[in-house]
């Protein structure tokens, strides 16, 4: 079995259309664990034990199950549970629902303690400076203390975007077609004749979007960086 510089080309070419779906269940789930993340970091940090206690169980759960354990129990017990509670079968029709649900929960849990990190990383004394220049507490923190948090966890949250599209591309083990998935179905369909060009077409796309996501947070991290010079 030789490797052929022509089939890899070919193969990544044909692995490209299925980007959208890994960078459609990355998106939305990093959208969705950077509200429940700042919601639970905030739990964290509060007076509250009850919601203290809570946020600590949430991330001390979730960062322990193996993320395929993790998308068997979602995508087999949300319809279970929907089911004995309104009765009705929802099924299992369309897996991305069920990685975005499994990947939003890994990512809360991580940033939970990223956003609960970055904002103790703020200087105490930039909340009491905004007070004492007539700043309501919300626009303290919207214009002092959030943008400040942002710049301190952009590193962090470069990784857990790699970290996402990773494990999101276990969904192919319900039957999720992304750039995995179709790789896995292009490899049976030819037998494994072409495994080799396919699998380093794989790694190679998954490179080049680690690569593209490192570059995004770095023009992201350099941005906010001007925009606090200015203030």
């Amino acid at each position: 079995m030789r490797f052929k510089l022509s089939t890899f080309f070919e193969y990544f070419v044909k692995l490209l259309p299925y980007l959208k779906v890994t960078f459609t269940y990355a998106g939305l789930s990093l959208l969705f664990g950077i509200f429940f993340g700042f919601l639970f970091a905030f739990f964290k940090l509060g007076k509250s034990r009850i919601l203290r206690g809570i946020a600590n169980v949430y991330t001390a759960v979730f960062r322990s199950i193996p993320p395929v354990v993790l998308l068997f129990l979602v995508y087999y017990g949300i319809p279970m549970v929907a089911e004995a509670v309104t009765g009705n079968n929802m099924g299992r029709k369309d897996p991305i629902l069920f990685v975005i649900i499994t990947v939003t929960l890994l990512a809360t849990a991580s940033l939970t303690e990223i956003m609960r990190s970055a904002y103790k990383s703020v200087d105490k004394g930039q909340y009491e400076a905004g007070v004492s220049i007539g700043l309501t507490d919300i626009q303290t923190f919207c214009r002092i203390i959030f943008p400040q948090a942002l710049l301190y966890a952009l590193p962090s949250l470069g990784n857990l975007v790699i970290y996402l599209i990773k494990e999101g591309s276990l969904g192919f083990t319900i039957g999720l077609v992304d750039i995995f998935g179709k790789a896995n179905t292009l490899n049976q369909n030819t037998y494994s004749n072409h495994i080799l060009e396919i699998y380093i077409a794989l790694a190679a796309m998954y490179w080049v979007v680690a690569i593209a996501s490192e570059k995004l947070l770095k023009f992201a991290e350099q941005r906010v960086k001007r925009e606090l010079g200015r203030t």
